[in-house]
Protein backbone atom coordinates (compact mmCIF):
# COMPACT_ATOMS: atom_id res chain seq x y z
CA UNK A 1 0.00 0.00 0.00
CA UNK A 2 1.79 3.36 -0.66
CA UNK A 3 1.95 6.15 1.64
CA UNK A 4 -0.39 9.48 1.15
CA UNK A 5 0.52 12.63 1.36
CA UNK A 6 -1.80 15.52 1.87
CA UNK A 7 -1.15 19.42 1.88
CA UNK A 8 -3.77 22.07 2.59
CA UNK A 9 -4.28 25.55 2.12
CA UNK A 10 -5.74 27.32 4.28
CA UNK A 11 -7.77 30.92 3.50
CA UNK A 12 -10.22 32.46 5.49
CA UNK A 13 -12.92 31.23 2.97
CA UNK A 14 -12.02 27.95 1.87
CA UNK A 15 -9.98 24.90 2.47
CA UNK A 16 -7.56 23.93 -0.99
CA UNK A 17 -6.53 19.95 -0.43
CA UNK A 18 -4.13 17.95 -2.47
CA UNK A 19 -2.96 14.44 -2.27
CA UNK A 20 0.47 12.88 -3.45
CA UNK A 21 0.94 11.22 -5.13
CA UNK A 22 -2.35 10.39 -6.76
CA UNK A 23 -2.52 14.26 -7.72
CA UNK A 24 -6.32 14.24 -6.64
CA UNK A 25 -7.61 17.72 -5.46
CA UNK A 26 -10.64 18.91 -2.95
CA UNK A 27 -12.27 22.15 -2.41
CA UNK A 28 -14.02 22.81 0.73
CA UNK A 29 -15.64 25.52 2.13
CA UNK A 30 -13.86 27.26 5.62
CA UNK A 31 -16.94 26.29 7.77
CA UNK A 32 -17.48 23.54 10.59
CA UNK A 33 -19.48 21.34 7.81
CA UNK A 34 -16.64 21.96 5.46
CA UNK A 35 -14.11 21.21 8.24
CA UNK A 36 -16.34 17.94 9.23
CA UNK A 37 -15.90 16.49 5.15
CA UNK A 38 -12.41 17.17 5.89
CA UNK A 39 -11.92 15.33 8.47
CA UNK A 40 -14.24 12.09 7.93
CA UNK A 41 -12.69 12.20 4.15
CA UNK A 42 -8.93 12.00 5.56
CA UNK A 43 -10.42 9.13 7.93
CA UNK A 44 -11.11 7.51 4.72
CA UNK A 45 -7.19 7.42 3.73
CA UNK A 46 -5.05 4.39 3.72
CA UNK A 47 -1.86 4.79 4.42
CA UNK A 48 -2.09 8.37 5.36
CA UNK A 49 1.72 9.17 6.21
CA UNK A 50 1.13 13.30 6.67
CA UNK A 51 -0.54 16.49 6.82
CA UNK A 52 0.98 19.42 5.72
CA UNK A 53 -0.30 23.03 6.61
CA UNK A 54 1.92 26.41 6.37
CA UNK A 55 1.96 27.99 9.60
CA UNK A 56 0.38 31.72 9.42
CA UNK A 57 -1.91 32.88 11.86
CA UNK A 58 -5.05 31.98 13.74
CA UNK A 59 -7.05 30.31 10.75
CA UNK A 60 -4.47 27.84 10.13
CA UNK A 61 -4.10 26.85 14.11
CA UNK A 62 -7.44 26.25 14.31
CA UNK A 63 -7.92 23.67 11.08
CA UNK A 64 -4.47 22.13 12.97
CA UNK A 65 -6.23 21.67 15.97
CA UNK A 66 -9.34 19.88 15.10
CA UNK A 67 -7.17 17.62 12.92
CA UNK A 68 -4.87 16.71 15.54
CA UNK A 69 -7.30 16.30 17.83
CA UNK A 70 -8.77 13.91 15.89
CA UNK A 71 -5.38 11.79 16.02
CA UNK A 72 -4.64 12.63 12.24
CA UNK A 73 -0.66 13.10 11.71
CA UNK A 74 -0.41 16.97 11.24
CA UNK A 75 2.71 18.96 10.70
CA UNK A 76 2.43 22.92 10.07
CA UNK A 77 5.85 24.15 8.28
CA UNK A 78 8.02 27.30 8.07
CA UNK A 79 6.39 29.22 4.80
CA UNK A 80 9.85 29.94 4.04
CA UNK A 81 10.88 26.49 3.68
CA UNK A 82 8.16 25.55 0.98
CA UNK A 83 8.37 28.52 -0.72
CA UNK A 84 11.98 28.00 -1.53
CA UNK A 85 11.04 23.99 -2.08
CA UNK A 86 8.33 25.74 -4.94
CA UNK A 87 11.09 27.51 -6.47
CA UNK A 88 13.37 24.68 -6.43
CA UNK A 89 10.79 22.29 -8.85
CA UNK A 90 10.21 24.86 -11.08
CA UNK A 91 6.81 26.23 -9.49
CA UNK A 92 6.91 29.88 -9.47
CA UNK A 93 3.17 30.64 -9.64
CA UNK A 94 1.09 31.31 -7.00
CA UNK A 95 -2.77 30.50 -6.48
CA UNK A 96 -4.25 28.88 -3.37
CA UNK A 97 -4.66 25.17 -5.49
CA UNK A 98 -0.88 25.56 -6.26
CA UNK A 99 -0.12 25.91 -2.72
CA UNK A 100 -1.72 22.94 -1.54
CA UNK A 101 0.04 21.07 -4.20
CA UNK A 102 3.14 22.22 -3.38
CA UNK A 103 2.55 21.49 0.24
CA UNK A 104 1.49 17.57 -0.84
CA UNK A 105 4.82 17.34 -2.74
CA UNK A 106 6.27 19.01 -0.20
CA UNK A 107 5.39 16.40 2.02
CA UNK A 108 5.98 13.54 -0.11
CA UNK A 109 9.76 14.62 -0.67
CA UNK A 110 10.77 16.36 2.59
CA UNK A 111 8.55 13.83 4.97
CA UNK A 112 8.65 16.30 8.22
CA UNK A 113 7.90 14.42 11.24
CA UNK A 114 4.75 15.06 12.79
CA UNK A 115 5.93 16.82 16.23
CA UNK A 116 2.78 17.48 18.98
CA UNK A 117 0.81 20.13 18.77
CA UNK A 118 -0.22 22.69 21.34
CA UNK A 119 -3.19 22.33 23.74
CA UNK A 120 -5.81 25.23 23.83
CA UNK A 121 -4.21 26.73 26.59
CA UNK A 122 -0.37 26.73 25.17
CA UNK A 123 -2.47 28.07 22.00
CA UNK A 124 -4.69 30.97 24.24
CA UNK A 125 -1.36 31.80 26.03
CA UNK A 126 0.50 32.00 22.36
CA UNK A 127 -2.16 34.66 21.46
CA UNK A 128 -1.82 37.06 24.21
CA UNK A 129 1.73 36.86 23.41
CA UNK A 130 1.43 38.02 19.72
CA UNK A 131 -1.29 40.38 20.73
CA UNK A 132 0.69 41.84 23.20
CA UNK A 133 3.67 42.16 20.36
CA UNK A 134 1.02 43.54 18.34
CA UNK A 135 -0.04 46.20 21.06
CA UNK A 136 3.06 47.16 21.41
CA UNK A 137 4.43 48.17 18.17
CA UNK A 138 0.76 50.09 18.01
CA UNK A 139 1.94 51.83 21.31
CA UNK A 140 5.38 53.27 19.66
CA UNK A 141 3.75 54.16 16.19
CA UNK A 142 1.47 55.98 17.70
CA UNK A 143 4.23 58.16 20.42
CA UNK A 144 6.45 58.90 17.09
CA UNK A 145 3.68 60.35 15.80
CA UNK A 146 2.69 62.24 18.60
CA UNK A 147 5.64 64.09 18.45
CA UNK A 148 5.00 65.52 14.84
CA UNK A 149 1.58 65.53 14.76
CA UNK A 150 -0.31 68.97 14.31
CA UNK A 151 -1.60 70.55 17.55
CA UNK A 152 -5.31 70.05 16.45
CA UNK A 153 -4.64 66.24 16.19
CA UNK A 154 -2.59 65.50 19.37
CA UNK A 155 -5.73 65.10 21.66
CA UNK A 156 -6.97 62.20 19.86
CA UNK A 157 -3.89 61.16 19.55
CA UNK A 158 -3.06 60.98 23.56
CA UNK A 159 -5.94 58.96 23.81
CA UNK A 160 -5.15 56.47 21.75
CA UNK A 161 -2.22 56.00 23.74
CA UNK A 162 -4.25 56.11 26.71
CA UNK A 163 -6.40 53.27 25.73
CA UNK A 164 -3.27 51.35 24.42
CA UNK A 165 -1.67 51.69 27.51
CA UNK A 166 -4.93 50.38 29.14
CA UNK A 167 -5.08 47.55 27.15
CA UNK A 168 -1.34 46.55 27.23
CA UNK A 169 -1.38 46.45 31.44
CA UNK A 170 -4.56 44.24 31.21
CA UNK A 171 -3.67 42.17 29.03
CA UNK A 172 0.00 41.62 31.31
CA UNK A 173 -2.01 40.73 33.98
CA UNK A 174 -4.13 38.14 31.53
CA UNK A 175 -0.76 36.91 30.97
CA UNK A 176 0.27 36.28 34.37
CA UNK A 177 -2.88 34.92 35.63
CA UNK A 178 -3.24 32.60 33.15
CA UNK A 179 0.71 31.65 33.78
CA UNK A 180 -0.25 31.19 37.71
CA UNK A 181 -2.63 28.99 36.97
CA UNK A 182 -0.22 25.78 35.78
CA UNK A 183 1.73 24.70 37.94
CA UNK A 184 3.92 23.16 35.45
CA UNK A 185 4.46 27.12 33.73
CA UNK A 186 4.55 28.75 37.30
CA UNK A 187 7.79 26.65 37.78
CA UNK A 188 9.58 27.29 34.71
CA UNK A 189 8.61 31.21 35.12
CA UNK A 190 9.95 31.22 38.10
CA UNK A 191 13.36 29.69 37.00
CA UNK A 192 13.89 32.04 34.30
CA UNK A 193 12.54 35.21 35.98
CA UNK A 194 15.98 34.16 38.19
CA UNK A 195 18.08 34.99 35.37
CA UNK A 196 19.27 38.73 35.56
CA UNK A 197 18.20 40.37 32.41
CA UNK A 198 14.79 37.98 31.88
CA UNK A 199 11.79 39.92 32.69
CA UNK A 200 7.69 38.95 32.83
CA UNK A 201 7.23 39.46 29.19
CA UNK A 202 10.40 37.50 28.09
CA UNK A 203 9.33 34.67 30.17
CA UNK A 204 6.13 34.64 28.76
CA UNK A 205 7.87 34.69 25.38
CA UNK A 206 9.99 31.57 26.12
CA UNK A 207 6.65 29.57 27.28
CA UNK A 208 4.38 30.80 24.89
CA UNK A 209 6.51 30.16 21.45
CA UNK A 210 9.29 28.29 22.41
CA UNK A 211 8.09 24.97 24.58
CA UNK A 212 11.35 22.96 23.40
CA UNK A 213 13.42 24.85 25.69
CA UNK A 214 14.61 22.49 28.71
CA UNK A 215 13.82 19.96 26.16
CA UNK A 216 16.61 19.97 23.40
CA UNK A 217 20.42 20.03 23.57
CA UNK A 218 22.48 23.46 22.83
CA UNK A 219 23.22 23.04 19.93
CA UNK A 220 19.45 22.76 18.44
CA UNK A 221 17.76 24.64 20.54
CA UNK A 222 20.09 27.64 19.31
CA UNK A 223 19.09 26.42 15.85
CA UNK A 224 15.83 26.15 16.22
CA UNK A 225 15.52 30.38 17.68
CA UNK A 226 18.37 31.24 14.70
CA UNK A 227 21.07 32.12 16.71
CA UNK A 228 23.58 29.63 15.77
CA UNK A 229 26.23 30.41 13.05
CA UNK A 230 25.74 29.15 10.01
CA UNK A 231 28.85 27.87 7.70
CA UNK A 232 29.08 29.72 4.48
CA UNK A 233 32.25 27.48 2.72
CA UNK A 234 33.04 26.63 -0.82
CA UNK A 235 36.14 24.36 -1.77
CA UNK A 236 38.86 26.53 -0.30
CA UNK A 237 36.84 29.74 0.55
CA UNK A 238 36.43 30.11 3.98
CA UNK A 239 33.35 32.66 4.46
CA UNK A 240 32.23 34.45 7.38
CA UNK A 241 29.71 32.48 9.55
CA UNK A 242 26.24 34.07 10.03
CA UNK A 243 22.68 32.90 11.65
CA UNK A 244 20.01 32.37 9.90
CA UNK A 245 16.12 31.54 10.42
CA UNK A 246 14.81 30.77 13.68
CA UNK A 247 11.66 32.12 15.45
CA UNK A 248 11.56 35.84 14.93
CA UNK A 249 9.16 36.72 17.79
CA UNK A 250 11.91 34.41 20.12
CA UNK A 251 14.50 36.14 18.94
CA UNK A 252 13.89 39.54 19.69
CA UNK A 253 12.83 39.28 23.09
CA UNK A 254 15.78 37.54 23.74
CA UNK A 255 17.52 40.55 21.70
CA UNK A 256 16.48 42.23 24.33
CA UNK A 257 16.95 40.63 27.17
CA UNK A 258 20.58 40.08 26.24
CA UNK A 259 21.08 43.84 25.79
CA UNK A 260 19.67 44.14 29.77
CA UNK A 261 22.01 40.72 30.37
CA UNK A 262 24.75 42.75 29.26
CA UNK A 263 24.51 45.29 32.06
CA UNK A 264 22.83 43.60 35.05
CA UNK A 265 24.05 39.78 34.24
CA UNK A 266 27.58 38.73 35.45
CA UNK A 267 28.41 35.67 33.74
CA UNK A 268 27.22 37.87 30.22
CA UNK A 269 28.68 40.78 31.11
CA UNK A 270 31.72 39.62 31.70
CA UNK A 271 31.84 37.43 28.37
CA UNK A 272 30.37 40.49 26.30
CA UNK A 273 33.22 42.52 27.60
CA UNK A 274 35.58 39.60 26.46
CA UNK A 275 34.69 39.44 23.04
CA UNK A 276 34.36 43.18 22.76
CA UNK A 277 38.23 43.04 23.86
CA UNK A 278 39.11 40.35 21.96
CA UNK A 279 38.02 42.87 18.24
CA UNK A 280 34.53 41.36 17.83
CA UNK A 281 31.94 43.71 16.48
CA UNK A 282 29.22 45.02 18.62
CA UNK A 283 26.46 43.22 16.52
CA UNK A 284 28.66 39.80 16.51
CA UNK A 285 29.40 40.13 20.46
CA UNK A 286 25.55 40.40 21.25
CA UNK A 287 24.50 37.69 19.11
CA UNK A 288 26.79 35.58 20.54
CA UNK A 289 25.43 36.59 24.08
CA UNK A 290 22.38 35.91 23.09
CA UNK A 291 23.23 32.38 22.61
CA UNK A 292 25.39 32.25 25.41
CA UNK A 293 22.14 33.32 27.59
CA UNK A 294 19.57 30.97 25.78
CA UNK A 295 22.07 27.55 26.34
CA UNK A 296 21.88 29.29 30.18
CA UNK A 297 18.54 29.20 30.53
CA UNK A 298 18.05 25.61 28.13
CA UNK A 299 20.06 24.15 31.06
CA UNK A 300 18.11 25.47 33.92
CA UNK A 301 14.96 24.38 32.50
CA UNK A 302 16.33 20.58 31.26
CA UNK A 303 18.05 20.19 35.43
CA UNK A 304 15.31 22.14 37.03
CA UNK A 305 17.72 24.44 38.97
CA UNK A 306 17.74 28.65 39.43
CA UNK A 307 20.22 30.57 38.48
CA UNK A 308 23.21 30.12 40.59
CA UNK A 309 25.33 33.83 40.42
CA UNK A 310 29.51 32.81 39.82
CA UNK A 311 31.30 32.25 43.39
CA UNK A 312 34.00 35.73 43.17
CA UNK A 313 37.55 34.75 42.14
CA UNK A 314 38.98 34.08 45.88
CA UNK A 315 41.95 37.02 46.61
CA UNK A 316 45.37 36.49 45.93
Amino acid sequence: MSAIYVGIDVSQERLDVALRPSGETWTLPHRPEGLEELIRRLKKLSGLEAIVLEAGGGFVEEVAAALGAEGLPVVVVNPRQVREFARATGKLAKTDALDAQVLAHFAEAVRPKPRPLPDEQTRLLKARVRRRRQLQAMLTAEKNRLRTAPEALRPRIEAHIAWLEEELSELDGDLGAQLRQSPLWREKEQLLLSVPGIGPVVAATLLAELPELGELNRRQIASLVGVAPLNRDSGQRRGQRTTWGGRSGVRCALYMATLVATRHNPVIRAFYHRLREAGKPKRVALVACMRKLLVILNTMLKDGHPWRPPCPSPLT
